[in-house]
């Protein structure tokens, strides 16, 4: 039987044996064997009776899988799930994907060429995605009969999308968000994995981590992380249906503490990103990442004080903020309106620069910043204030380091209320 305890409420801290070497090249291997006993997850041996897979081998009680979303990262994740539905009785094969319809330049409808030649050649080209993916434009037959929905898509999308399963899925259906950014109410701030369950009437876990999709895709190591609220065999199925022997998914008991670490690294990668625009170089760089993860930290726990210092230690946070201001689109696309002087909008570089994906960064930092300037906590989080304010021209991209001079004083008067 698979080892639960290596991965579940993973701040406890792997088990390693002394008697094997950290070789650098050894690491992924050694960490894979000690960690996760060298196995890809199997079916537990005996869950409760009440539980919804107890007949796994009963196709009635296998569970059906859709994803929805269908861009880089959602064609990413169909891939990774699809292998693992074929593998494991407790899910039915087939993995259907939603897919906005567009019209390709050929004229062909972008499903029916995902559906003939198992590729999505616009978003993830080159990758096949399995032969048991069926892309499907319309919505409500997507999802039709399943009960395991996930939502990857960007998060301005996300709410009309909700609205339309409003009554159209399985009332025992559980969700799993793979979206990075937040939706701002005039009650507050509202998490995707907030909104879907409150629209849907479903529990949502969430997934995040170290993730640039075209390295999975690719088949090169990476970490995730799933984040659970209560129910660990929900988070043993999720951990179940995304793990692979190069995509190792641990999981946390700490919804919000994952999604935020998932959605404000976008922001610390549009300060990466200018910085790298004004060749201003690393040691300048590493300074904006690390008060950028302050900030995320800081944020984080005002708005859920529930939120684990450990999970910042996980592929959700520091891993992921990593590789967001090294590799991201964020970062990339806010090199390049850097490098204009702010004279080119991020609508229009976006536009050029990333053939229909979606940047989250803007979007989240204007909703950060509305959060900061709603609760008189501007003074409190300067570099997302700057952040913001650089992204729609009020402030030049040189201005990601002048307002640095703030932070001695701010961070001493305020320390005791943020409690960095």
């Amino acid at each position: 039987m698979w080892n639960r305890s290596a991965w579940i409420d993973s701040e406890s801290g792997p088990h390693q044996s002394s008697k094997h070497s950290a070789n650098i090249e050894g690491i992924a291997r050694f960490n894979l064997k000690h960690t996760l006993e060298a196995q890809v997850p199997q079916e537990p041996e005996t869950l409760p009776q009440n539980n919804l897979f107890n007949s796994a081998n009963d196709a009635t009680h296998r569970s059906k899988v859709t994803v929805i979303g269908s861009g880089n990262w959602g064609s990413v994740a169909a891939k990774l799930i699809a292998s693992n539905t074929l593998r494991l009785s407790s899910f039915h094969d087939e993995v259907r994907m939603w897919v906005y319809e567009e019209t390709l330049p050929s004229g062909e409808k972008l499903t029916d060429v995902i559906n003939r030649t198992n590729e999505n050649v616009k978003y993830l080209p080159g990758i096949k995605l399995g032969k048991n993916v069926v892309a499907d434009p319309d919505l409500e037959n997507a999802v039709k009969d399943s009960n395991m929905l996930v939502f990857v898509t960007p998060h301005q999308f996300m709410e009309g999308i909700c609205k339309r399963l409003v009554g159209k899925i399985r009332s025992d259906a559980e969700a799993i968000s793979l979206v990075k950014g937040m939706e701002v109410k005039m009650e507050g701030p509202c998490m995707i994995s907030s909104l879907i369950s409150q629209q849907l009437g479903i529990n949502c876990s969430v997934l995040m981590g170290a993730n640039i999709a075209n390295e999975i895709a690719v088949e090169k190591f990476s970490e995730a992380t799933v984040g659970y609220r209560h129910n660990k065999e929900v988070a043993e199925r999720w951990v179940q249906l995304f793990y692979t022997p190069y995509f190792i998914v641990t999981a946390a008991q700490d919804v919000e503490g994952v999604e935020l670490c998932g959605t404000l690294k976008n922001v610390v990668a549009l300060a990466a990103g200018f910085v790298d625009g004004l060749e201003m170089g690393n040691n300048t760089k590493a300074a904006i990442m690390r008060l950028g993860l302050r900030e995320m930290k800081a944020f984080s726990k005002l708005l859920f004080p529930s939120v684990k210092d450990s999970t910042f230690f996980e592929s959700c946070g520091v891993a992921d903020l990593i590789t967001t201001c090294l590799g991201g689109r964020n970062r990339k696309v806010a090199e390049a309106y850097a490098r204009n002087g702010g004279k080119r909008s991020f609508d229009e570089l976006e536009a050029e620069m990333l053939q229909g994906q979606k940047l989250q960064g803007v979007s989240t930092a204007s909703e950060v910043y509305e959060v900061l300037s709603h609760r008189g906590w501007l003074e409190l989080f300067p570099l997302f204030s700057t952040v913001h304010e650089i992204s729609t021209g009020l402030l030049p991209p040189s201005a990601i380091v002048e307002y640095s001079e703030k932070l001695p004083r701010l961070y001493l008067e305020k320390i005791v209320i943020v409690d960095f």
